[in-house]
């Protein structure tokens, strides 16, 4: 490369002494070609400010959110790589236009996340925050008594966003013996009877569940998939678990379904509002385990995100188009990208 090659890492990347907050995300494989730098970008904002990618080859974005005006002056930019799948605080509009790929790691996410979702399931189902806490509040172990948990073999798994993270919590746990039903108005019925699950409507998957793991992407069609009515039909037992984004969930309507008992309980690692405001109803319900934003964080997802943000900054840096799942190829189109190739399929 004749000449550098300049990466932007959003600042929310960055802990207090300076390093990666995330411990190794892969960039030894970048720092490693010659021709290519990185750093901080100053200031830790969202969305980016006019002329903060300025002068920049491509950026990795973590929560700061890119919009139109964050392209101001960004003539250089060539690939925003996105650590996650989550892109509903990118403009791909914008990006589009300016002809920037926006790319994301389904395969970082896939294990961590649907993990996550198992993990939220399982505890949310044996009432593990409310058994701690007779424990740590040195409460009468009595009360254990009234916290019978919920087995889940033999009932009824909903999954809502039969994807790359919602087919891995099936997968994972098939072992267990649940009979899973999906909804996913974009997935061929066969496709999604191969991976062991039975397509149906989303008001059917919401009545006929014991377990409901939302895995959907936030989109103007998925806002409050799970609304009052949807919450109304599950079951008395049932429990909700949200490792997607918080605003696929009404979460007061959850709120008032968890605080008058309308079902069992649920397993929330996002909100739709985040932080969570001192008011949120959500924060009185004795039967929701909450998480900031984070039950997938572990180092297998840090270095499968970043490994995977780092090999669509080399394959731009070595004159390629990015392979790494762009969410919006139409940025192809643009006259930036006329003549150039596809990277080779594997990336030393």
């Amino acid at each position: 490369m004749a000449d550098t090659f300049r990466v932007a890492l959003t600042r929310d990347f960055r802990s207090d002494d300076g390093t990666i907050g995330w411990g190794d995300i892969g960039m030894a494989q970048l720092e490693a070609e010659p021709g290519i730098e990185w750093e901080f970008l100053p200031v830790d904002e969202t969305p980016l400010s006019p002329g903060a990618l300025a002068g920049f080859d491509g950026v990795m974005v973590l929560g700061n959110a890119v919009s139109a005006e964050s392209l101001v002056g960004a003539d250089r930019l060539k690939v925003v790589a996105r650590f996650g799948v989550g892109y509903d605080t990118i403009d791909l509009d914008a990006c589009t236009a300016a002809g920037v790929p926006v790319t994301i790691t389904p395969d970082g996410v896939r294990g961590p996340m649907a993990l996550a979702a198992v993990t939220l399931l399982l505890s949310v189902a044996h009432n593990v925050r409310q058994k701690d806490r007779i424990v740590r509040e040195r409460r009468d172990w009595s009360e254990r008594y009234r916290y019978n948990g919920l087995g889940l073999p033999g009932k009824t798994l909903g999954i809502i966003g039969f994807g790359n993270i919602g087919r891995e919590v099936q997968r994972l746990l098939a072992p267990i013996g649940m009979e899973v039903v999906a909804y996913d108005p974009y997935l061929d019925p066969a496709v999604a009877g191969q991976a062991g699950a039975r397509l149906v409507g989303i008001e059917e998957l919401m009545a006929e569940s014991d377990a409901v793991v939302v895995t959907a992407a936030l989109t103007p069609e998925t806002h409050h998939i799970v609304n009052a009515e949807r919450l109304a039909l599950m079951k008395e037992h049932a429990i909700i678990v949200n490792v997607a984004r918080g605003p696929l969930i009404d979460q007061n309507a959850l709120a008032e379904a968890l605080l008058k008992g309308r079902i069992g309980g649920a397993g929330l690692d996002v909100l739709e509002e985040e932080p969570a405001r001192d008011d949120d109803p959500i924060l009185d319900a004795d039967t929701v385990l909450l998480s900031p934003h984070a039950t997938g964080w572990t180092d297998l997802l840090a270095y499968g995100n970043g490994s995977g943000c780092v090999r669509s900054l080399l394959e731009v840096a070595r004159g390629t188009r990015p392979s790494h799942v762009v969410v919006n190829p139409a940025a192809f189109d643009h006259e930036r990208w006329t003549g150039v190739p596809d990277a080779p399929k594997t990336v030393s």
